[in-house]
């Protein structure tokens, strides 16, 4: 194999590096200098990899930069690895004249690896999936699960507001509702106008009495209205498709008017919700997950096809019942194209998401896929065969949508596991070594080359992907606090609350920083998605100031502030749990990403949704 090129990039996060530093490829004082880019070939790798695999599982290559990555089995820090490069050292792992940077100052790299709720006030929720280890596992898939939880430390950004007993809450339950609504749950929200016509809490209060000149309007605000498991049940979406908001909860499907919040239509279900995919196909269809049964245990292998224009029901198919070791994975789902897939553990599989027809079946031998990640690209996590029980391998790559088949595919070094995809188109990859608390991200080209890793410097970061660790299986999408385009890829700083964070732009040709973005005043801001050539953001409520919707320009600069939320009622808008995020049309609706309660009563109060425009 040829010598790689000699004009690397430096390391990612797993070597703290000085932001200011020249962009030169010389080594930090009292680091070593970073190890070449290794050539990455196209075509899966046939078989286990031979016994001295190269860096990402294939021999024999160059060890990859940054991020953390492992060194070889009894190397130290700093020494030359198997191929004469210097290793990097782990996240946190202070070398000799150097000083500690944040990574050894933190339980977690990057100061701020991924981590379930921990604000004050915050309830604790069960294992995802919806419901109790009780309700939907085995006593040994619950032991899992709680482990996993642990294990996994799943990001969120969820903001949990306090005791809000003055806050208004929804009027009288909207009737506006179509679509196949026979047998369907009571609607899950009750939406209050907020213009002064809806009871607000008792007559006390309209949503926007206190609006002041310049800030946008609150449309609608809606409460919880089904009865619930003891344990709650976590919320699917929002939607935002054309003039309709969608999100999914428990046993139904619920299309809300986008202007006044009224129930549109509603689409039952026979059993638990427990899968959707993160976007809905660029026509508004969509395909839900729904458990087996109501038995506790009951795997999650119904599908069920639904237009979210319309709230029309289409077709429904069972996910062929998975067999072997870990046949008790949940699957999870994804679309691209005209194909959904269902993805667990011990099966794949891509489906027609115009009939419901089975397109493939992922792998059986070599890199098995055991989640997908859609969009413009379809991107598969790969378990890989390591020749050794005790070393877990894992691969990245793209694959046809209609074959299944591989476009090619990246391994990464034994033990560290395909995290979160953060961008399809361009590849951006998250991955972890959980139980050595390391973390790193990559892109890589689209021919699956490695393109750079991101150098995280000393900041702190910590993207949002909610509850979504499945056992044995993951959501690989739907995180916030990153975006990507063509060039760059951008992730915001976590300064925790009452600090202004900054939104960090990455070239993702050299990993190397861009530029900057500060919040306004002393809020945080975090990335949704792309709005045409700009960043949309939403900068985050804080004490007695609404949210926002924002927009960075590709060159950096102040963020462009498009709707500023009322401070009157920041104190809702920062109560919701977990909480979820669609802007379209003009309007921008939080949700709440799970409802739970101590009793009925309560359960009934609970804010589910709020929408804001001009």
């Amino acid at each position: 194999m040829t010598q790689p090129p000699s004009n690397q990039p430096p390391g990612g996060f797993g070597a703290p590096q000085d932001p200011n530093r020249p962009s030169d490829h010389s080594p930090q004082p009292g680091q070593p200098p970073v190890p070449p880019l290794p050539p990455q070939t196209p075509p899966p790798p046939q078989g286990p990899p031979p016994a001295a695999p190269g860096p990402y599982g294939q021999a024999p290559q160059q060890p990859a930069p940054g991020y953390g990555y492992p060194q070889q089995p009894g190397q130290q820090p700093g020494q030359p690895g198997p191929y004469g490069q210097p290793v990097p050292p782990p996240y946190g792992y202070p070398q000799q004249g150097q000083q500690p940077g944040p990574y050894g100052q933190q339980p977690n790299p990057y100061g701020g690896y991924p981590t379930q709720p921990g604000y004050p006030g915050a309830p604790t929720p069960p294992p995802p999936g919806g419901g109790g280890p009780a309700k939907n596992r085995t006593a040994l898939v619950a032991g899992v699960a709680a482990a996993a939880v642990l294990v996994a430390a799943v990001t969120t950004w969820a903001v949990v507001g306090g005791g809000d007993e003055k806050d208004p809450v929804a009027g009288p339950t909207a009737t506006a509702t179509s679509g196949p609504t026979s047998g369907a749950p009571e609607p899950s929200g009750s939406a209050d106008g907020g213009d002064g016509s809806g009871d607000g809490r008792n007559g006390e209060e309209d949503l926007n009495a206190g609006r002041q000149a310049g800030e946008a309007k609150v449309d609608w605000l809606t409460k919880n209205t089904v009865d619930l498991p003891r344990n709650g049940a976590d919320v699917k979406g929002p939607w935002i498709v054309g003039d309709t908001v969608v999100k999914a909860m428990y046993k139904s499907v619920e299309g809300h008017d986008l202007t006044t919040g009224a129930v549109k239509w509603t689409v039952p279900l026979p059993f638990e919700l427990c899968a959707a995919p993160t976007e809905p196909s660029a026509n508004g269809i969509m395909v839900f997950g729904y458990e087996e049964s109501a038995k506790d245990g009951a795997k999650c292998t119904e599908l069920q096809q639904i237009d979210l224009k319309t709230g029309k029901a289409g077709w429904k198919k069972a996910v062929p019942k998975a067999t072997g070791l870990f046949a008790f994975s949940d699957n999870t789902l994804t679309i691209s194209g005209d194909t959904v897939t269902a993805a667990g553990t011990s099966s794949a599989y891509g489906f027609s998401l115009t009939d419901g027809r089975q397109l493939f079946k992922g792998a059986t031998t070599g890199c098995k896929p055991f989640a997908y990640a859609g969009g413009k690209k379809l991107i598969a996590a790969m378990s890989c065969p390591s020749g050794n029980a005790s070393k877990k391998i894992e691969a990245v790559g793209e694959v046809d949508p209609t074959t299944g088949k591989p476009k090619f595919t990246f391994q990464l070094q034994a033990d560290w596991t395909v995290d979160k995809i953060y961008s399809v188109d361009p590849l951006v990859v998250s991955a972890t070594q959980r139980e050595q608390k390391k973390w790193g991200v990559f892109a890589l080209r689209p021919d699956g080359r490695l393109r750079s890793n991101i150098q995280g410097g000393k900041d702190k970061f910590a993207p949002s992907c909610g509850g979504s660790f499945v056992i044995f299986g993951k959501n690989l999408q739907g995180c916030t606090g990153v975006a990507a385009d063509a060039n760059t890829f951008y992730m915001a700083t976590d300064t925790g609350y009452g600090k202004a964070n900054e939104i960090v732009a990455f070239d993702l040709d050299n990993g190397k920083p861009k530029w900057r973005s500060k919040a306004p005043g002393e809020q945080n801001m975090t990335p949704l998605r792309m709005e045409g050539s700009e960043v949309l953001a939403y900068v985050k409520p804080s004490y007695g100031k609404g949210g926002a919707v924002a927009t960075v320009a590709p060159s950096g600069g102040a963020p462009k502030i498009l709707l500023q939320h009322p401070a009157s009622t920041a104190e809702i808008e920062n109560s919701f749990y977990s909480a979820g995020y669609a802007y379209g049309n003009g309007t921008f609706v939080v949700a709440s990403g799970r409802v739970s309660a101590t009793n009925d009563k309560e359960e009934k109060l609970v804010k589910t949704m709020m929408a804001f425009s001009k």
